[in-house]
């Protein structure tokens, strides 16, 4: 199975996973994500997935000066993310629970 098509589904719940505890700035959210397990996640997608959380409303940014480079763009979750991760959450975990019963029933799971 090809990861990268699983990712395209859930790389938006799981930025906002990666954020709900913690505010973080595009290289650290990726960071993050990958040392989740979500290795093959891609430069790109992270940042094109903040830019559209952020203007879907679900994140709100902050720029924090850095002494040893370029100021950083922080990304945060608002009342309107949690909300979203809540939801989205529930549905994934739903979801999971499904395709576990399927393959187990099938003799496919490891």
């Amino acid at each position: 199975m090809d990861t990268t098509q699983l990712l395209k589904g859930v790389l938006d719940l799981a930025v906002l996973a990666v954020l709900r505890d913690e505010d973080g700035y595009g290289y650290d959210i990726l960071r993050r994500l990958r040392e989740a397990g979500l290795e093959e996640v891609g430069d790109a997608s992270v940042y094109g997935t903040l830019r559209r959380l952020f203007a879907a409303g679900l994140l709100t940014t902050y720029v924090v000066p850095s002494e040893s480079g370029p100021h950083r763009k922080y990304y945060s979750l608002n009342a309107a993310g949690r909300d979203q991760l809540a939801r989205s959450g529930k549905l994934w975990r739903s979801f999971a629970t499904t395709m576990d019963a399927l393959l187990d029933e099938r003799g496919a799971a490891a």
